[in-house]
Order: structure tokens, then sequence, then C-alpha cells
């Protein structure tokens, strides 16, 4: 796992000047799901829900839960897939980033970074201890998996390789730094966003590049205009992304050598993914957090030997359906709270014509400052909800063809896209008398997610 990949920085995902051979390998050697999605675009809450297979809701990590008066921890006695894993008798290991209050629960063996942890001599604690590594914390991080698969045993092994890369600030290995120093990076489509059929988004000011990036840049050139800033800013930050995730790929490549080399890769499951998306550009944002395709959508990739090759599903998936599938491959039973579904049978080839018809997304973060606030003071007109990067709690659903978007703490706000005619989605269509057939559906469909899954925050 990878940390704010965006899934258009992947060659296997048709991205034409980013280098990952490794990762695209993977791809034409099991299946690349073009269709998937987390469920809460934020560090934590994506690796919680990874972790155990079940929404924010009831795993109970809404936020990114860094402060220290706002820590959420996971609902004690619900397991991760590790620790039935590891109750079925696998050897199980993290090293990485882990970004979670929890500490690693499941695990014969854990090396994880504090915190967000530094880029360059890394200090990790390794069960519980602090030490510190010279190095780049991506060969770090590679190094470690490795020493974990090379350590005999006669057990199977699930081992969780997360790296930090290419969380901001970036920091790519000195071997990457001018890697695409004079490539001009393609600007999104939609990088002039004028957000004028959606509110909210215009007023996210901070996580417009010029805005809130600046001060990353002390050699920004002085003098330039409004929209030339914000085309240095962004080429900077894209090269310097591109760079950082090019390094993850090259240290796959060392365990992808070490499988091979071991006769191992012919008998393991391997699944790639991230936490959430992330903008790079897209509205001329920087993060995530949003329900807008860029945030929501992830990479994913999975390869069994004995699936068939190269193939694109696309079945709407969620991050709370790879660890019923990781447990399904190894003949382990799910949790009885488990939520996600298992994708053996879409990557083994098979139709699942009975899989879900849309995705259901939960965004809550800082949701906790409202309380003591009081219905009356959110009834005010003059109320403002401002959080990080100006985006208050919101959910929806999205479907093969269209998303809703409820921003519920915004006097019930809506957003609804045809994302067939309008993928970048700009155009919101709430509210036109000609949708009002498609809006009524899709919010009885969100009404019926939410309960389906039990979320009644």
């Amino acid at each position: 796992m990878a940390d704010d990949h965006s899934a258009s920085y992947l060659g296997c995902y048709g991205n034409p000047f980013i280098r990952t051979p490794n990762l695209d390998r993977l791809a034409l050697e099991g299946a690349r799901f073009d269709n998937a999605f987390c469920t809460n675009s934020l560090c934590a809450p994506g690796r919680a829900s990874i972790l155990t297979g079940v929404y924010s809701h009831i795993h109970g990590v809404r936020g990114n839960s860094e402060a220290k008066d706002a820590q959420e921890y996971m609902k004690p006695g619900l397991p991760g897939f590790p620790q039935l894993l590891q109750e079925a008798g696998y050897r199980t290991g993290i090293v990485g980033k882990w970004h979670l209050s929890d500490k690693p629960m499941g695990f014969d063996y854990s090396c994880v970074l504090p915190g967000q942890g530094v880029y360059m001599n890394p200090i990790f604690h390794e069960n519980g201890e602090a030490k510190q590594f010279d190095g780049h914390v991506t060969d770090v991080t590679t190094d470690l998996a490795l020493q974990f698969l090379a350590t005999p045993s006669e057990k199977p092994w699930c081992l969780l390789y997360q790296h930090k890369a290419p969380h901001r600030p970036f920091q790519p290995p000195r071997r990457f730094a001018n890697r695409f120093a004079k490539f001009e990076i393609p600007y999104p489509a939609a990088f002039n966003d004028d957000y004028a059929t959606r509110k909210v988004a215009a007023e996210a000011e901070d996580m417009r590049l010029e805005v809130s990036l600046a001060a990353d840049y002390p050699d920004l050139p002085a003098g330039l205009s409004k929209p030339e800033r914000k085309k240095w800013i962004f080429q900077r930050f894209a090269r310097d992304y591109c760079a950082g995730i090019e390094a993850i790929d090259e240290n796959i490549g060392r365990v992808l050598k070490f499988l091979e080399e071991k006769n191992l890769l012919e008998d393991t499951l391997i699944v790639y993914t991230s936490d959430n998306g992330f903008f790079m550009g897209e509205h001329g944002w920087y993060d995530k957090r949003f329900m807008y395709e860029p945030s929501m959508r992830v990479p994913l990739i999975v390869r069994w030997p004995a699936a068939p090759k190269a193939r694109i599903p696309d079945h709407l998936v969620a991050n709370i359906d790879i660890a019923p599938t990781i447990l399904d491959f190894a003949g382990v039973t799910p949790s009885e709270e488990t939520q996600g579904k298992s994708l053996r049978g879409i990557v083994n080839g098979g139709q699942q014509t009975l899989w879900r018809k849309s995705v259901y997304y939960a965004y809550y973060e800082n949701s906790w400052a409202l309380r003591g606030k009081g219905a009356e003071a959110m009834s005010d007109p003059g109320f403002k909800f401002f959080t990080p990067h100006r985006i208050g709690p919101h959910r929806g659903v999205r479907t093969k063809t269209h998303k809703l978007i409820h921003y519920y703490t915004d006097r019930d706000y809506y957003e609804l896209f045809d994302l067939r005619k309008d993928p970048n989605e700009l155009n919101n269509l709430y509210g036109r008398r000609e949708e009002s057939s498609l809006a009524a559906d899709l919010r009885f469909d969100l009404q019926q997610t939410r309960e389906q899954y039990g979320d009644n925050s």
C-alpha cells in the first residue's frame, strides 16, 4: 500500500509519462480494477477500513485522529484480517506506515513509523521499541519487508508492506530527485475550475495549489501572476510526486525479484492499493477528502497466480472488500461484522452478477467539533462550519453512471453528476426539473444504503 497514490499516476492506469514497470507487471499478470474506491478519503479511516472490512462508523476511526484531544481508536474486539490470519496459523508482519492511534494488533512482527514519519533517516517502532534507520524511508521500508520475508519459518505468511510515499511534503530519494526536472507535467482538464455550480467546492480555498503551497517552496520566483504561480507550484509538486511513486515501484521490483528467486511468487497473493485517492491539480487542488473522483478513486491491483491474466473488471468495488478477499483466498472466515465482499470470484474470472449497484461514501472529518454547538446554532443562516480545507462532513452514493453527494451540515446541500457526460464533475445537476426523478432515485438509494450499512450518524 502507498499513501495518497492517485490512480491516474500509474502506467497501467493510462498515465503516459510516469514509469511504473513493476506495478504494471502486476496488472498484466492479474486484475486491475477500474472502479475501485475508498469509503472515507483520509489516511487513518482508509487504513482501518482496509484492515477490518467495515465502514468508519463501525470501526470508529472517522478522522485522522492526530490531535491528542481528538484521537479515535478502533472498536474493541473488532479483528483485522491479520489477526484472523494469525489465529489461523499464519506468521504476520507489518512494515512502514501505520498511522492509527491503536498499536499494531495481530502481528508477530511490526516495525512501523510513528504518526506520519519522516522521509530521511526515519525512526521506526520495532515491536514497540524506537529504532532509527539510515537512509530513505521507501528503501528502509523495503529492507524491512525483505528481512521479514527472508526469516525462516514453516508457517504460511502475510506481510503488510506499507509506504509513507508519496505523502506530502514530498522528498524522493536523491537518485530520483532530478528525474522530472526538465519535463512539463500535463495539466489536468479541470485545472482551472471556476466552481460555478458547486458552492462547497468554491469555499475550499485551503486546497488550492496557489493558496496553501507557496510556503512549501522558498525558491518560488517573485513577481509571478496568480495563474503563473499556480502553474509553477503544480509543476514542482507533480514532479516530486512522480519521483516518489517511481521510487516505490523500483522497491516493489526488489520484493518481486526476491519472491521469484525463492520460488514464492507462484504461491503468493499480491494486492496493491492506496489508503485514499488524491487531487493532483484537478479543480486546482491538492489533497483529498471530497467525494469527487480523484479523491475517492484508488488503484487496486490483485495478482493471483491461478487467475486469468490482464483482466480489467468494471465492478464497483471498495476498500472494505480487501479484507474479506484476502481471508477468502486463505480459507479463513471473516468476522461477522464484515461489510465488504470478497473479490475472489471476480479475480478468478467469474462474472459475479449479484454485485453492488453503488458504492457508499461517508466523510466525517472534524464532525466532533460540532459537539456542544447545538442544532440552534447550525440552523442560523450565518452559521459557517469551517474545517481544514473548508470541507464539512458529507456522504453519498456513486453508481457506474452517476453520483449524488449530500453535505448534511451545510443546510442539506446536494450535488448530482452525470459521470458519462461530465467525468470531471463540473456541472451540478441537482435541482433541475428534468433531473428530479433521477435525484429522487439516488436519494432513495442513499437512504437505503445507509440503512444497509447501519450508518445512523
